[in-house]
């Protein structure tokens, strides 16, 4: 059965997951220096792209690897 309220929920959930974040954004969401994010990110630990001049983010990819690590640890 299919509800409104919950296809709402899923969908915000999807656009949230998927929302594109800045170092600065990544920075303040893992608590660390923005040199760090850029650092991660360059040398590949850190899922990213780089677009022109500047690298971006999906905040799943975040999610997901904050998860990996914290299963590592």
């Amino acid at each position: 059965m299919n509800n409104p309220m919950t296809a709402s929920i899923v969908t915000q959930a999807n656009t949230t997951d998927g929302e594109i974040l800045t170092v600065q954004e990544v920075a303040r969401f893992l608590r660390v220096p923005k040199s760090t994010v850029y650092k991660l990110a360059r040398v590949g630990e850190l899922p990213a792209s780089k677009i022109g001049k500047h690298w971006r983010f999906l905040r799943r990819d975040i999610h997901d690897w904050m998860h990996s690590r914290s299963q590592a640890a």
